[in-house]
């Protein structure tokens, strides 16, 4: 069998691999060997941009594995009869990581008192608290529960909302009535049709003055335009780390917007993360050879 990897640095962590698989490497950069049209199992990374001219010419491939979460920007290419894993639960902990850190970078002002620092002014600014504030946790899953984990000591309370309702966690049709009471809100939907500028005018509207809200998701669930009068009217702050669009052009007001921070994408990306999802898919491929069946196998959009 013919698998075929990204040259990335984790790629060591797939352990060892069954006899008779051929473990080949393209580079992130630039276009793949043409011997890549015979790979059975495809590892395959946001950044392989030649996707989309080759997979229809793929006709052995029988696995495309992502080693990211999420998986909105693959599944528009996936010919019939290919299997399409995410690496899901492999990110987890440094997606909350990010979050737990933009939260309270956000609420002790740290970004204001940072650019102060750069311009050398002594300006003062309260730092607000995390004790007590409302927590509302929109696409609550295994990320979800990891950020949660991570807040929980600060004493917050938490609004675990998610697709379908099940113990604990609020269903999504009761979103309107539960956002008036988010003081912060952090965004882990996957980006699918249904949930593609969600959080538009209105629903951001809902938001109490002062809220925050963090997105580590997709940026096209946020209706940039919205968010952006929202800012400049004060009345919202923001984190986060997608935009759309995304990468956010040189000249987009959204850097400028006053209340918010940005960061590329980066989220999920920690040398730990990498490892584990390379070492699923080493799990993976040995289930695959095996004849077992694989995990993380997405259906429809993946929500």
């Amino acid at each position: 069998m013919d698998l075929w990897l990204p040259e990335h640095d984790a790629r060591h962590a797939l352990g060892a691999l069954p006899d008779g698989v051929s473990c080949r490497t393209y580079p992130l950069r630039g276009d793949p060997p043409g011997a890549i049209l015979d790979a059975e199992f495809l590892v395959a990374v946001s950044r392989t941009r030649w996707l989309r001219g080759l997979l229809p010419r793929m006709g052995r491939l029988r696995v495309l594995h992502t080693v990211s979460a999420g998986v909105d920007w693959l599944l528009p290419l996936v010919p019939p009869g290919v299997q399409v894993c995410s690496a899901r639960g492999t990110r987890d902990g440094a997606v909350a990581e990010w979050v737990a850190a933009a939260v309270l970078a956000s609420v002790k002002r740290l970004v204001g008192m940072r650019d102060s620092q750069l311009e050398h002014r002594w300006a003062w600014e309260r730092p607000g608290d995390l004790r007590a504030a409302s927590v509302a946790i929109l696409g609550y899953g295994s990320i979800g529960a990891a950020v949660e984990e991570r807040l929980a000591p600060f004493g917050v309370d938490f609004i675990r909302i998610a697709h379908r309702a099940r113990p604990g966690v609020h269903p999504a049709d009761e979103l309107r009535a539960l956002l008036p009471r988010a003081e912060i809100l952090v965004v882990l939907l996957p980006l699918t049709d249904e949930t593609r500028g969600l959080l538009d005018g209105e629903l951001l509207g809902l938001l109490p003055d002062g809220a925050l809200l963090v997105n580590a998701a997709r940026g096209a669930i946020v209706d940039t335009g919205a968010l952006l009068a929202l800012l400049r009217e004060g009345r919202l702050r923001a984190a986060l780390d997608v935009t759309d669009p995304e990468p956010l052009p040189p000249d987009h007001p959204l850097w400028s917007a006053p209340g918010v921070l940005i960061t590329p994408h980066v989220a999920g990306d920690s040398a730990d993360a990498d490892r584990r999802a390379f070492a699923l898919v080493g799990e993976q491929v040995r289930r695959y050879v095996a004849g077992e069946e694989l995990v993380n196998v997405v259906e429809g959009e993946g929500y």
